[in-house]
């Protein structure tokens, strides 16, 4: 199918706190406003950061489960429920453009948070299907980049491809109180990764890991950053990518999204 306009925009959110889940957040407000200036989407495919795996996974079932994927939370969080359909033949055909990386259907994941704390306030009625796409834990970074790019052709069937993670994490060195300065390291990397972004440079993000400190003080592991690369590698030649929410949660979580063709 031809490239044109009318394709989807991809989304990359940094979903942070579980919280936001259930509280009302700049972030929750942003959220809700990107999907307000999105054309209502036939399906969704979320790469979030916490399905993290030994091989690459989607879900196939018509009916996927909310799944609480954390502890110490309050009850309430925990009582959350997302109740969206799944699609099982497009798990088929993400299965197909995936090739030659070998993609397995599985019914035993659902919606885990990194999805669920996000679409509650995109698309609170829970009406647009939902499949997840898990990340190879064993692939290099520009293997997942490369992956993106093959589910291109998704944008122009109406699907919203939804990266969920978040550009700096590090949970080690959160501040918990509230209103917490940004780390000077956090807010370092969080700007560069934004101007490449816009500036559409995206090979040195392929290659973060030999950007310095900062780099290696935001992205200690790398599920948190990886659905980033995914939904670059969807956009297009000449294709415009916009960022907000451009802030830094807890001193230590980048809370950046970045859009795709929007």
């Amino acid at each position: 199918m031809p490239h044109d306009r009318a394709a989807m925009p991809a989304l990359f959110v940094g979903h942070g706190n579980p919280m936001h889940a259930i509280t009302e957040s700049a972030y929750s407000h942003g959220w809700r406003d990107l999907a307000g200036r999105l054309p209502t989407p036939r399906a969704i495919v979320a790469v979030s950061a916490h399905w993290y795996t030994q091989g690459t996974a989607v879900t196939t079932s018509a009916r996927p489960r909310t799944i609480h994927d954390f502890g110490g939370f309050p009850r309430a969080l925990h009582e959350v429920q997302y109740p969206a359909p799944g699609d099982p033949e497009l798990a088929r055909r993400i299965i197909e453009l995936g090739r030659p990386v070998r993609i397995t259907g599985t019914d035993e994941w659902g919606l885990d948070h990194g999805t669920w704390s996000v679409l509650v306030h995109m698309y609170p009625s829970a009406a647009v299907p939902v499949v997840q796409l898990s990340m190879d834990a064993r692939l290099p970074a520009a293997a997942h980049y490369a992956l993106g790019q093959r589910l291109g052709a998704l944008r122009d069937d109406g699907v919203l491809v939804l990266g969920s993670g978040n550009v700096v994490h590090n949970l080690g060195l959160a501040d918990w109180q509230p209103e917490a300065p940004a780390r000077s390291w956090a807010t370092e990397f969080q700007t560069f990764v934004r101007r490449q972004v816009e500036a559409g440079d995206d090979q040195p993000l392929i290659d973060y890991t030999g950007l310095g400190e900062a780099a290696q003080l935001s992205v200690p592991t790398a599920e948190h950053y990886l659905p980033l690369l995914y939904v670059l590698g969807l956009r297009r030649p000449g294709e415009r990518a916009s960022t907000c929410l451009d802030s830094v949660d807890l001193g230590s979580i980048g809370m950046l999204c970045v859009a795709v063709g929007l």
